[in-house]
């Protein structure tokens, strides 16, 4: 189904007070340096309601958004050469930081789209800074709650010269689809997982591990992989709660790193073989363990070790030789805590994003499931949204 838009007006949202001058230079943090400039794409639905109409829903936007970006002033300036954020509040319209878009159905509902640069802000200071939004919006201002310190925790360095961190992102014959997995169904694969391997059922895998192993297995079936190729499995990891002291989960900017297993060959029957694909998720969750208080306090020390090992995993992709299927969890974001005073989202989702082989999970607004927010190359889509055993346990 097709949906016809019609673009109503367009303007630049300055913050309400000027960013101080001692502000004006926002240093990205080594972490924000090594992240791409693509954006997080979050929409935002609300139903209708008889307290508001489109008019009073933009304005109250517009001037909410001003506000708030005087709490979070990175927002309204401009990426200069990779090290810091100039925040100008000017009206000049190139290298957005973010970009916001209110939607108005014929219904009388209405959406806020959400475009926020990952190149400052990784999804969970996105959810936040929503969440802070709204609060402002709704009167608030108590509620907002700020931390720019992350350049102090993980030094900058003066360049990152042979790590390119867009090589993985493409906008040729990319699709993203949304798959939802309910909580029985999850259970079910959860329990199969244990069946097949005695030594898991102490500690039965987390619901995003089984889907990890799930999606990874069926996306090997039905493109059959190609025995030149080695494969890995790559998950992000948010940071804050394995820092010492953790910190806050409004803490702003990329608070993150890849744990990745060690590439292998996948086996010709990679469609039966379950243990296989397990023991990989096993293998990451195993590296995610790892990035305790010791190892992250190297990446903010300088990270020439991590920086090695990201140089090392891209040049094995540019050589065609590796194949990353990388995940990342909103699962616990706080993304349906967005009431800017006309109630809570019926529903928060993704836009499309520009990855190949890419998975996010988020948590549904109720019941204890997963959706699925999958990129695929067009023709491994087709395969992989028509599998049986996919569509067995969700649905498209």
């Amino acid at each position: 189904m097709k949906i016809q838009v019609e673009k109503i007006s367009k303007e630049l949202i300055k913050p309400s007070s000027p960013t101080p001058g001692n502000l004006r230079h926002y240093q990205l943090s080594f972490l924000d340096q090594i992240s791409p400039h693509v954006y997080t794409p979050f929409v935002y639905f609300f139903s209708s309601g008889d307290s508001f109409n489109s008019t009073d829903v933009s304005n109250q936007l517009k001037k909410s958004l001003s506000d708030i970006l005087s709490h979070y002033y990175p927002f309204a300036g401009r990426v200069i050469d990779n090290k810091f954020i100039d925040c100008n509040d000017e009206d000049d319209a190139y290298e957005l930081t973010l970009g916001v878009q209110l939607n108005i159905f014929d219904c009388g509902g209405f959406a806020i789209g959400v475009c926020i640069s990952h190149k400052i802000a990784d999804g969970l200071s996105s959810a936040v800074f929503m969440n802070s939004w709204a609060a402002l919006a709704r009167g608030g201002a108590n509620l907002v709650r700020t931390h720019f310190n992350s350049a102090a925790l993980f030094t900058p360095k003066d360049n990152t010269i042979g790590f390119d961190s867009t090589i993985y992102i493409t906008k040729k014959n990319i699709i993203t689809k949304r798959f939802v997995f309910d909580a029985s169904a999850i259970e079910i694969l959860r329990a199969e997982y244990v069946a097949n391997d005695s030594s898991i059922r102490k500690k039965p895998p987390s619901r995003v591990e089984v889907l990890t192993a799930f999606i990874w297995r069926r996306f090997l079936a039905v493109t059959h992989g190609d025995e030149k190729n080695s494969y890995a499995l790559v998950h992000y990891v948010n940071l804050r709660p394995r820092m010492e002291p953790p910190l806050p989960n409004y803490a702003f900017g990329n608070y993150y790193a890849d744990a990745q297993t060690d590439p292998v060959l996948v086996p010709s029957d990679s469609d039966q073989d379950h243990v296989l694909c397990y023991n990989m998720v096993r293998q990451v969750m195993e590296k995610i363990n790892k990035f305790d208080k010791d190892f992250i306090s190297k990446i903010g020390e300088g990270g020439e070790e991590y920086l090695k090992l990201l140089k090392k995993d891209s040049e094995g992709f540019l050589r065609g030789e590796l194949v990353p299927f990388m995940f990342t969890s909103f699962c616990r974001f706080p993304l349906y805590d967005a009431d800017f005073g006309w109630g809570k989202p019926t529903w928060v989702g993704l836009s499309h994003w520009t990855y190949k082989n890419l998975v996010i999970f988020m948590d549904t607004k109720t019941g204890g499931g997963i959706e699925a927010h999958i990129c695929l190359k067009v023709e491994d889509m087709d395969k992989f949204e028509n599998d049986e055993e996919v569509l067995a346990y969700g649905s498209v």
